[in-house]
């Protein structure tokens, strides 16, 4: 049923691979020695929960997408730009910030909010990891009197209730964890994240829109590329890693992989053609 989708992903130095339709799963496998319950790193599809959790902060009165940094950080009243830049341009990747902050380049809190911008706010996509420290130092500032961190409420109020299993989160030098990146989840565990997103959509559909910079990325999701359905959205990582939603046709679907030139819309293209 989805055998062009899998053939397509064994060309890619493949690990796993997932597919949950309509309520079962259609096909689960995984190569090269990597195992159902080994954790991978999922490097920037970390990202995909901080859209959701923002949301959900949003609906509890503990920030406002619309509200700018420089409410909770003072310095940034100093800079033209800056004092204009919302929670929600940190989120959809338009704040300004150059590119920088991936990988093993993750600044801390303090630092990420000292860099100064590129571009005017909302007028040009920059993909980075730079933009979510700074949406995590806002947030850390005002999870403050409850004493919890960022990771701390996101495991708090949606991983833990949802039975969502993170095997361990990368730490930086100052003991925080960063938010672009360093989740790790074996792939049932992504899955599963993916089905609770699914099921919330409506909750969190703020998530799904694009920006006028870039109308193919929302809150922290990568949406429908050409020639998929159009409610296509995803969580996308170095190397291939991904988490693919896609509501209409009741899927979801983890990828792992050890790297290779893997299109993902060539992938859900070959995918559901086959349903």
């Amino acid at each position: 049923m989805v055998d062009d989708g899998v053939a397509y992903h064994r060309r890619f130095q493949p690990e796993a691979l997932v597919i949950r339709h309509a309520g079962r799963i259609a096909h689960e496998s995984y190569d090269g020695g990597f195992t159902a319950d080994r954790p991978h790193p999922l490097f920037s599809g970390t990202k995909s929960f901080w859209g959701v959790a923002a949301l959900h902060a949003q609906a509890e009165g503990l920030l406002s997408l619309d509200e700018h940094v420089a409410d909770t950080d003072g310095e940034w009243k100093r800079d033209p730009w800056k004092k204009r830049v919302t929670l929600r341009d940190l989120l959809m990747l338009v704040a300004g910030i150059p590119f920088g902050g991936l990988g093993s380049a993750v600044p801390e809190y303090e630092k990420a909010l000292a860099t100064g911008l590129r571009n005017e706010p909302g007028t040009t996509f920059t993909y980075g990891g730079i933009p979510l420290q700074v949406f995590g130092a806002v947030f850390a500032r005002k999870l403050a009197a409850q004493k919890l961190t960022p990771h701390a409420y996101l495991h708090q109020r949606i991983l833990d209730p949802a039975g969502i299993e993170i095997a361990k989160w990368r730490t930086l030098k100052d003991g925080t964890s960063p938010l672009p990146t360093g989740a790790f989840m074996t792939a049932r565990s992504w899955l599963t994240y993916g089905d609770y997103v699914l099921a919330n959509r409506e909750r969190y559909a703020e998530c799904f829109i694009g920006s006028s910079a870039n109308p193919r990325y929302g809150l922290c999701w990568w949406l429908a590329t050409p020639g998929a359905p159009q409610d296509l959205f995803y969580a996308s990582g170095s190397g291939g890693q991904a988490l693919y939603v896609i509501p209409s046709l009741k899927l979801t679907a983890v990828r792992f992989a050890k790297g290779g030139s893997f299109n993902h819309a060539v992938f859900i293209k070959r995918l559901v053609a086959g349903l």
